[in-house]
């Protein structure tokens, strides 16, 4: 049976917009499964299997983007922009938002290597949007936040109080004083790019023993983040996310958390989708959302006619 998956933001992530009333009573029709854990690293993992408790998304990155990450232990240094407030010190931008380039890598990382050279830790950059830094594969590395978990957040609340964190914030707060004296920021300031003025850990750990290979339901995925992407590349096939549903055959999975515009999601995806479901070119229908809810829609619900509205986007 084709079916097709669809990750989408929370619902107060689309704040007062709501769904049409034709599009509502449809997906009123389907079944709600039992609360699922929230947040956007449950979702994922809602549909590609880890070792229980890892999340080594710096090693999986890693070695989609560069092929080496066998024999060590990654994890991701990526720059980010922090905006100090009179409540603390708050995550502005992080990847692909900074809108880095080869040429602030070039200027940025000489400065950046010694601080971790003097760690036994080497520095590098693939590619603009994702810092690395490679480890020994016996590197005991501290559970940090994810950025985009943390986005717009004051920084102490997602700071690991451990004493291994200790070591870590030692050399964030190293690595941060070399950006800010850096006089590249004030040329990035000059092009109206906002600074590259920290590092942000996250994801360590190395390759899963089977490799990059983890159980998944989905033959293929389409999106356009690098986290979702790193975790497809060893089971499924991966491509950028359309401007619309494309339609296809077998258990697809298109990843729409990344939109905050509620009438793109209806009129490009479900209204298609809805569409395919009704005249049999797939068999069910899956919205799984940050929040932890997760709407089932068979072909055959459509003969539910006494179900009323679904009222996702009011939820």
């Amino acid at each position: 049976m084709s079916r097709a998956t669809f990750l989408l933001p929370s619902a107060a992530r689309f704040g007062a917009q709501r769904l049409s009333a034709a599009c509502d009573a449809a997906l009123g029709r389907g079944d709600r499964l039992p609360p699922q854990s929230p947040g956007r690293r449950a979702q994922l993992l809602r549909h590609f299997a880890l070792p229980e408790g890892q999340w080594p998304i710096a090693a999986l990155s890693r070695q989609a983007d560069a092929g080496d990450a066998e024999g060590a232990a990654w994890l991701r240094a990526d720059p980010v922009w922090l905006r100090p407030d009179i409540n603390g010190v708050r995550l502005m931008a992080h990847g692909e938002a900074l809108q880095a380039t080869q040429a602030d890598c070039e200027a940025l990382l000489p400065a950046l290597k010694p601080v971790f050279g003097d760690a036994g830790f080497a520095l590098d950059a693939p590619l603009p949007a994702r810092w690395y830094l490679r480890l020994p594969r016996e590197a005991r590395i501290p559970a940090f936040a994810d950025p985009a978990e943390a986005l717009g957040d004051d920084l102490f609340e997602h700071m690991d109080a451990g004493a291994e964190a200790r070591r870590w914030r030692a050399l964030e707060n190293e690595a941060q004083i070399v950006l800010h004296n850096h006089p590249w920021n004030a040329q990035r300031a000059a092009r109206g790019l906002p600074p590259i003025n920290a590092l942000w850990f996250w994801g360590g750990g190395t390759l899963p023993a089977a490799g990059v290979r983890m159980p998944s339901p989905h033959a293929g995925m389409f999106s356009d983040d690098a986290t979702a992407q790193a975790l497809a590349a060893g089971t499924s096939q991966v491509a950028a996310l359309p401007a619309r549903y494309p339609g296809g055959e077998g258990d697809l999975l298109f990843d729409l958390t990344q939109t905050r515009d509620l009438a793109w999601v209806e009129h490009e995806w479900l209204q298609p989708a809805l569409a395919a479901l009704r005249r049999g070119a797939i068999g069910r229908l899956e919205l799984d959302d940050e929040a932890g809810r997760v709407l089932r829609l068979d072909r055959w619900h459509r003969l539910r006619f006494w179900r009323g509205p679904s009222s996702r986007a009011r939820a």
